[in-house]
């Protein structure tokens, strides 16, 4: 290290508020030694300082869930642990639904909350009254009480993560300003302050509002934004009980503290302002903006029609200040990509209520590599640059903002900032009714109209969704007769060297081994064997591999990669460089021969082959493999080939039925076929043998990354093993559902969907192994549970007879 700076520590902090002093105390309580954390203020001064202090551990989302679960577990033992009182008020929460698709929201989230254990009733509208006599009982579907919720006082919380980190051997500066961070080698060697240099081995950037400002000094790209967020304080009239709850009420865009003879209230109005395009400047303090009372009544005005007491009392104060809020809402976690030593915990929203987890969680990640829980939805590495810009990231952090408190729907898309990154057939798929999604900036057709635009893209909980007819007819396509689907946004990288072949062996579960032309399914497992990436590896050419992966993980998938090839091996990103069309159906070999002239006859391009081959007037990388589970070939087409491939595709495919189909289809398929989809059924928690993926370990090929773990797995068996439920007919299962046996809530289910071809509701779930024999189960749903009948974990096709045919 050629940085020559004026003090050294083992792990340095960037930032004071309750997730830094969180992160300082999880350290220093597990060992870590040698641990400094620097605020530029004073501790709490960024956004900590003003924010409203709720609690709540019921999520839409299971792992934000767990993440404030994990919360008020510390919040339960801090106290007695630091001697620091932090005004952990444990009274409950209580979350109203206002309408009836509110109300099964929120009991798809109670359900899963109950699959690990976070205790929640349901309430009727008397029954809520009780808890929190001030509302109005009109028009309420029911409630959720939760009585480990409450509030905190975020400034007594923030100073007791700072005393349990110095009674644990950890220091604490306020007033130093970082200014610069040195880069070399791919680590973040130190840093420039107002008050001199500091080098460290590990550097966590907890900056909060500064993060992305933080993250620009070390030349790591984050998607963090600034917003205004406001509430008030009313004025202190109220005789309030003391062990009053918390209140919610989402349907009227507001939540509710409890304060000293008064309630505090905030929401989450659409239209707030972005602030600094998410580039705070350093010296911006403890501070506010001025009050926008246009906005304020965009939740004040539904907060008086809830509690009319609220008409006879003013408004004491008014509060609005700067608060993270990343590209999609949620927090950003992890090591990030760029750099070897460089974390990251910001983005928080909720930074006071996930505070107590997120500090748990990074420590876990820098200490022991881990963070001890699935954290991918909160990965940093799900966003790239694209998502850092500034004017993007600002649009979509505004819109995260105003929907905090919407109703979020299955599948639901967002609409701020689209059309940023288009496929070639684009226009083409949207002048045959395309209805786009997003994913990593990419537009993609989910599904296709067959009305005229009378279908409706938003999905329904309870209910079948609006597409359900539409993308019925594509799977019919793809099951009887030939679909093309635009996958031109897979993440594709070429991987290229005299030793390609060799790392990746390495890297791989599977075997890579032979002559080129041979496409590979296969995990990269990391040294406990947990699958890192899931993935499909075509060997192109001499000492030259195309690995392809989902859109959204690229930036995963490349920094594992990365971080295991040998320096004469390169890896480049060629995802804009080619279109991929997939070609599938039991007709798709009699389209694409009648196209081509070259030879695609079973025996000359068999099953997980990869040739190139002519198509109309271009060339292109026919691989025969898919994820519908029918023949097919993905073409990998130079962009700007590719409106004619596939226009010379969809005509040699009309006398044949061809169809347009979209992703929605692909997921329809592939849960009637037993594929598996990372993030969801597989994440580094899980190992193939459990996952069902032992045939694609070569455990005989030689040494691999984690093949030591998968041995020993595979001769000690298993204790859970992934399952495929079966519901007849449909039922309305998002993922997350409880799966019962003997009334006992037994695992939850991971992904779920209907599958058109079998007229069932398809999930799949992991059971202890011991049950995993067993066929009779219940799944809940809304407060019912279904009949769900454990099946092979192939449903349609198990001999992948359509598939090699």
């Amino acid at each position: 290290m050629s940085f020559r700076a004026d003090r050294h520590v083992h792990i340095l902090i960037i930032g004071g508020g309750a997730v830094g002093t969180s992160v300082a105390y999880h350290l220093a309580r597990d060992g870590a030694k040698d641990v400094l954390l620097v605020e530029k203020s004073l501790l709490t001064h960024g956004c900590t300082w003003h924010a409203a202090g709720l609690v709540g551990q019921l999520r839409g989302k299971r792992n934000l869930t767990r993440l404030m679960q994990n919360s008020v577990a510390v919040f339960d033992r801090l106290e007695a642990e630091t001697g620091q009182a932090i005004s952990w008020k444990k009274v409950g929460s209580l979350r109203l639904a206002s309408s009836a698709a509110r109300w099964s929201e929120i009991r798809r989230s109670m359900t899963q909350a109950k699959s690990f254990g976070v205790e929640c009733h349901s309430l009727s509208a008397d029954e809520a009254a009780r808890h929190f006599p001030y509302i109005l009982r009109d028009g309420i579907e029911g409630a959720a009480y939760i009585p480990g919720d409450g509030y905190i006082d975020p400034y007594s919380l923030t100073m007791a993560y700072a005393k349990g980190a110095r009674q644990n051997g950890a220091r604490i500066e306020e007033g130093v300003s970082v200014e610069d961070i040195v880069i070399e080698r791919r680590h973040a060697v130190g840093v420039i302050t107002n008050g001199g240099s500091i080098s460290c081995d590990i550097l966590a950037n907890c900056a909060g509002l500064w993060a992305r400002r933080v993250g620009k000094m070390a030349g790591v790209p984050l998607a963090a934004g600034v917003v205004e967020h406001q509430y008030f304080l009313t004025e202190k009239t109220l005789k309030l009980d003391p062990n009053l709850t918390t209140l919610r009420d989402p349907d009227h865009n507001f939540y509710l503290k409890p304060d000293t003879g008064s309630f505090a209230i905030g929401g989450w109005e659409d239209g707030t302002k972005g602030c600094w395009r998410g580039m705070p400047p350093l010296d911006f303090g403890r501070e506010l903006f001025p009050p926008n009372m246009d906005r304020l009544e965009l939740f004040a005005l539904p907060a008086a029609e809830r509690l009319p007491v609220l008409n006879e009392i003013g408004i004491q104060t008014v509060i609005n200040g700067p608060i993270p809020v990343s590209f999609d809402g949620e927090p950003i976690m992890g090591l990030a990509p760029e750099l070897d030593n460089f974390f990251v915990a910001c983005g928080f929203t909720a930074g006071i209520a996930a505070s107590g987890g997120a500090g748990l969680a990074l420590s876990n990640m820098i200490l022991h590599g881990d963070a001890g829980m699935d954290l991918w939805p909160f990965d940093v590495r799900r966003f790239g640059a694209v998502q850092a810009q500034g004017r993007y990231l600002e649009a979509r952090a505004i819109e995260a903002y105003g929907a905090y408190y919407k109703i979020h729907w299955p599948a639901e898309e967002s609409h701020a900032g689209r059309g940023l990154r288009l496929s070639p057939l684009h226009e083409i798929l949207r002048d045959n009714g395309a209805v786009f999604g997003s994913k990593f900036g990419w537009e993609r057709p989910n599904w296709f109209s067959v009305d005229d635009g009378k279908s409706i893209e938003l999905g329904s909980f309870e209910d079948k969704p609006g597409w359900f007819d539409a993308v019925g007819h594509e799977v019919r396509a793809i099951r009887e007769r030939a679909a093309l689907i635009d996958q031109t946004s897979f993440s594709k990288f070429e991987i290229a060297g005299k030793g390609a072949q060799a790392a990746l062996q390495r890297i791989a579960a599977n075997d890579l081994s032979g002559a080129a032309g041979r496409a590979v399914y296969t995990q990269l497992c990391n040294e406990k064997g947990g699958i890192e990436a899931d993935v499909t590896i075509v060997h192109v050419g001499d000492d030259r591999f195309l690995l392809v992966t989902g859109s959204s993980f690229g930036v995963h998938d490349r920094h594992w990669l990365s971080g295991h090839l040998p320096s004469d091996v390169s890896l480049r990103d060629v995802t804009n460089q080619y279109a991929v069309i997939n070609l599938c159906g039991p007709r798709a070999r009699d389209i694409l021969q009648s196209v081509s002239d070259d030879d695609l006859s079973n025996d000359a391009l068999p099953f997980l082959a990869a040739r190139n081959i002519e198509v109309g007037n271009a060339t292109v990388l026919a691989v025969r493999v898919g994820y519908v589970g029918e023949l097919g070939y993905e073409l990998y087409v130079p962009q700007e080939y590719a409106v004619h491939v596939y226009e010379t595709l969809r005509e040699a495919g009309e006398p044949h039925g061809i169809a347009d189909a979209g992703y929605r289809a692909i997921d329809a398929c592939r849960m009637e076929k037993g594929y598996l989809y990372w993030s969801g059924d597989i994440t580094p928690d899980y190992n193939p043998y459990e996952a069902g993926l032992g045939f694609a370990v070569a455990l005989d090929k030689g040494d691999f990354i984690g093949r030591e773990a998968l041995a020993r797995i595979k001769a000690q068996g298993v204790t859970r093993k992934l399952c495929s439920f079966t519901v007849d007919g449909f039922a309305p299962f998002h993922g997350g559902e409880a799966i019962l046996f003997g009334g006992k809530v037994v695992g939850s289910t991971s992904s779920t969907g209907y599958g058109y071809t079998l007229g069932k509701t398809i999930a799949f779930g992991y059971l202890p192994v011991e049950l995993a024999i067993e066929t009779t189960f219940e799944i809940e749903a809304f407060g019912k549970t279904y009949k769900a009948t454990r099946g092979p974990r192939t449903l349609y096709d198990p001999k992948m007879e359509r598939l090699r045919a």
